[in-house]
């Protein structure tokens, strides 16, 4: 591992942080943590519940394409090849928890934004590992945590939008953060002619508004990049601002402020904690439906689960 993995931070940079879209370079690609055999291990070594292999349609997004794919007990040598080959997005999460590495990079990473950023007070971090195929994609969404992305091999086109009405509105928000959807809000063609673009290159990461949309288009290669996830004390009084609003819209009304301070803040805090300590929580949670299961003989290493 390098000694210093950011290698372009700006003053300007500790600004715009968590206001506005930030890029920055990093030295990572250089690592061994990335080779192929080392993906591989990684995909086998998962629990399974941490390992989400997914397909979508060609060509602009299509939500209702997104589909996940059973592993079928397949190793991650043979996943990986179909990667190579056909359209998958294979999405590996919480790898601190497996890898004394990749604990060890998470914590490095962090210590240096602490050290550019000393007001960034962070918990609750954890990096996740995305492969995926030449000219697959992910299609619009927001997520709940402090995200950034960090490429390591291959290109990808990241469009990002405002976090504000009409492109991210209050209801989709909270049914994100309740999971009781998977991440996906409404996108509509038009929201591309106000998105910021970045191609973003090996060695190369951003960082966005916290719940800020965005969908991602590989170019014409394989994909490797590092996720990093975050929480601070104004992101953890957002959630709850976000989860009370939420349970209020369940009972018929429309809660208007989003502020996350003050009695009414506090108010929501208390639903919140008392809503997911009774566990009616769990009733409404997103469930993974299975439309694929991996097949490397096929065409595209993918047969419908259907078909048998």
């Amino acid at each position: 591992m390098p000694d210093k993995i950011i290698r372009s931070f700006e003053p300007k940079h500790a600004k715009l942080w968590s206001r506005q879209t930030v890029k920055l370079q990093h030295n990572l690609p250089s690592s061994p943590l990335f080779s192929e055999e080392s993906l591989a291990k990684l995909i086998d070594e998962l629990p399974a519940d941490r390992v989400a292999i997914n397909t979508m349609a060609p060509g602009m997004p299509k939500k209702d394409s997104w589909s996940y794919c059973d592993r079928s007990g397949r190793s991650g040598e043979e996943i990986l090849n179909i990667v190579k080959n056909g359209r998958l997005w294979v999405n590996m999460t919480q790898l601190e928890t497996v890898s004394d590495d990749f604990a060890e990079l998470l914590e490095s990473m962090f210590l240096e934004f602490e050290q550019y950023l000393p007001d960034f007070q962070t918990f609750k971090r954890s990096i996740g590992l995305l492969v995926s195929s030449p000219n697959s994609q992910v299609f619009y969404h927001c997520d709940v945590p402090g995200q950034s992305l960090w490429q390591i091999a291959g290109r990808k086109r990241v469009f990002i939008y405002p976090a504000e009405e009409p492109f991210l509105n209050p209801p989709e928000v909270e049914n994100v953060i309740r999971a009781r959807t998977e991440e996906e809000v409404n996108y509509e063609s038009w929201y591309d002619e106000y998105a910021e673009i970045y191609d973003l290159e090996p060695g190369e990461m951003l960082h966005w508004r916290l719940n800020g949309p965005h969908r991602v288009v590989n170019l014409d290669s394989v994909n490797v990049s590092i996720t990093t996830e975050h929480w601070t004390p104004e992101i953890r009084r957002s959630y709850a601002m976000n989860y009370g609003n939420g349970i209020l819209r369940d009972f018929g009304l429309n809660p208007k402020s989003r502020s996350i301070e003050g009695l009414g803040f506090w108010s929501k805090v208390a639903l919140t904690a008392a809503w997911r300590a009774s566990g009616l929580h769990k009733g409404q949670a997103f469930k993974r439906t299975y439309k694929f299961k991996i097949d490397p003989s096929s065409a595209g290493g993918l047969v419908p689960l259907a078909s048998e």
